[in-house]
């Protein structure tokens, strides 16, 4: 029986390949980001990809996809995005007692680079309104009030 870690790999094993190659596709949940409050992964990382031995390379080419809950960069809203690689190419040496190719690591990378580094809930968004920018500390209030008061005393001395 294989554990969730070996379970959430993506491994491709040249040795089973046809000469013409293999599309394969499924859904994966190897994205972790260690509780990340601006970024949270949500499902699975979907993949579409061709693999074709040439030689002695293994060329891997197709589409990776994963959906994520980030934080608007301008209002801190809360909004779902598609991290998507429409054109994900990867060659790989490989020889006779090569067993497998883990593509996992590489994956999870070209997914998280694909993250706006500023992510934008709308083109529109107008970020965080001016009032609820502006901080209210009554405490400066009691200074303000100490200098009126003195301002008052000094303007009945003549």
């Amino acid at each position: 029986m294989k554990n969730s870690e070996e379970e959430n790999r993506l491994v491709i094993n040249p040795a089973t390949l046809p000469p013409h190659g293999k599309l394969i596709e499924g859904e994966l949940d190897f994205i972790d980001l260690d509780d990340d409050r601006f970024v949270k992964p949500v499902g699975k990382v979907r993949y579409s990809l061709f693999a074709q031995v040439l030689g002695t390379e293994l060329l891997v080419k197709g589409s990776l996809a994963h959906d994520f809950i980030v934080v608007c960069s301008r209002c801190g809203d809360d909004f779902n995005m598609t991290a998507e690689i429409d054109d994900y190419v990867q060659s790989f040496e490989i020889g006779d007692k090569t067993r497998e190719i883990d593509l996992t690591t590489d994956a999870r990378d070209s997914i998280i680079l694909a993250l706006p580094t500023y992510p934008v809930c709308r083109e529109t968004c107008p970020g965080v309104a001016e009032s609820a920018l502006k901080v209210s500390d009554d405490r400066w209030n009691v200074l303000d009030d100490l200098k009126k008061e003195e301002g008052d005393n000094n303007n009945g001395k003549s």
